[in-house]
């Protein structure tokens, strides 16, 4: 597997563009929210991480395909954040684009999105761990989904402090756990799912350019 390559004149551009257009999407979905209060503490995290990766993007390794992926699942995590996970209207959404939806009896987004952070983000971690990593084939490949997993316990730890300190109200629709107390082990375990998906899919697409 080849080291990947320093950022090209595009993904040097593009965060810059990404992250106007993530701004816009915060600013229209965190005018009037579900929970002003659960928004706020969603968007903790994630909007200082966005802000960042726009000043860092020049000593970022990041490919533009990287970046897409990126900003792909903070949107995600904002469309979350608007409506509280367990009240997201994909049901509708489904109804509307595909004429059905299944019948489930909790909402599910918020298993989507832990498992589109594992699908997502594997692929820039990869590649910000592609220098430091490349005398290692083994470790480019496994060393991400470990990153990808970890972060996924320390968020559901997060949560679990949230709904500890704060008020209990504001834990509930933080954590979206909807009265499943395996939920914490079940999102954990779909961002894994979700990470070494993108890594087989990685791993078979650089065998078919290497051959």
């Amino acid at each position: 597997m080849k080291v990947i390559s320093p950022p090209t004149r595009l993904a040097s551009r593009l965060p810059i563009v990404l992250g106007v257009i993530y701004a816009v999407q915060c600013a229209v979905l965190g005018f009037a929210p579900y929970d002003r209060a659960d928004w706020l503490l969603e968007n903790l995290i994630s909007i200082p991480v966005a802000l960042w990766l726009v000043f860092a993007r020049q000593r970022l390794p990041l490919s533009a395909s990287g970046w897409i992926l990126v900003f792909s699942f903070l949107a995600l995590h904002e469309i979350g954040s608007h409506y509280t996970y367990s009240r997201v209207p994909w049901g509708e959404w489904s109804t509307l684009m595909l004429g059905w939806v299944p019948a489930f009896e909790r909402n599910h987004f918020d298993r989507l999105v832990h498992f589109a952070f594992g699908l997502l983000m594997t692929q820039p971690i990869r590649e910000c761990l592609a220098k430091p990593l490349a005398t290692s084939a083994w470790l480019r490949w496994l060393l991400p989904v470990a990153v990808v997993h970890a972060f996924s316990g320390l968020y559901e730890i997060m949560e679990w402090a949230a709904a500890y300190i704060f008020d209990p109200n504001l834990g509930v629709a933080f954590v979206g756990a909807q009265g499943d107390v395996w939920d914490a082990q079940k999102d954990t375990s779909l961002a894994l799912i979700g990470s070494v998906l993108a890594t087989l899919i990685a791993a078979l697409w650089s065998k078919r350019k290497s051959i």
